[in-house]
């Protein structure tokens, strides 16, 4: 599959440039050589990823050379910033689709949460913590990129009722993986479950150390008709 385009430019036909690759790299040679190129133009199908290099930027357009066939185009609003869309940066991309016109239209986005999904699943399973900054709130719960984005459900943000959640936009949190569905690529996090095994952890130091006619300092959590509750970390106590 050789571009007739590129056989064009050069006024040749396509016995003739066969006859001159022949010549210059001999029969065997220039087949292999004929194989790559097919094996290379085919690769370009939706679906695929691709790594490229980025040309130039066009109004909201950035300009990648990827192949043989033609230049591929990136939204500018998939880059995070403007150093990423520097002229030579290599970078990976998927190939969305070739429209009639012969414009291949790429995602990075897309591209990042593919690797990024590789990347965790490689190196994480249930059970292990994982960081990563609140980027959303969606229904039920919080979207956490983790380098993928996870669901942190609303029930896992807090030991007690956290009230709005959407203060965590923009924070850090640690979380612990409750749930790896590969099948459709969703993981489920839990920021309660470690604040509880830390809470257990200085509750039975405390227990250890607390004695009679000591002093205290605690943060006062709730107030009722009847006293004050204060927690002295990891315990809560009733003044």
């Amino acid at each position: 599959m050789v571009d007739r385009n590129i056989i064009r430019k050069l006024g040749l036909s396509s016995e003739e440039l066969e006859n001159e690759v022949n010549q210059l790299f001999g029969q065997e040679e220039s087949q292999l050589l004929t194989e790559a190129l097919d094996k290379k133009v085919d690769e370009l199908t939706p679906g695929t990823i691709l790594r490229g290099r980025i040309i130039q930027q066009i109004g909201n357009d950035v300009i990648l050379e990827i192949g043989l066939k033609s230049e591929g185009i990136v939204d500018a609003s998939e880059f995070d910033s403007p150093e990423e869309m520097a002229p030579g940066t290599e970078i990976e991309v998927l190939l969305e689709e070739m429209d009639a016109g012969g414009v291949i239209l790429l995602s990075k986005r897309k591209a990042d949460r593919i690797r990024g999904w590789e990347r965790v699943i490689s190196t994480k399973k249930e059970g292990d913590i994982i960081s990563g900054m609140v980027v959303r709130r969606i229904k039920g719960g919080l979207l956490v990129d983790v380098g993928v984005p996870v669901f942190l459900p609303a029930s896992q943000v807090d030991i007690r009722k956290p009230g709005d959640i959407s203060r965590f936009i923009g924070q850090t949190v640690k979380c612990q993986i409750l749930k790896i569905d590969t099948e459709n690529k969703n993981i489920v996090v839990s920021r309660r479950k470690l604040i509880e095994e830390a809470r257990i952890a200085s509750k039975e130091k405390l227990l250890a150390d607390i004695e009679i006619g000591q002093r205290r300092k605690g943060i006062v959590k709730n107030i009722a008709d009847f006293g004050v509750f204060v927690d002295l970390g990891g315990l809560d106590g009733l003044l």
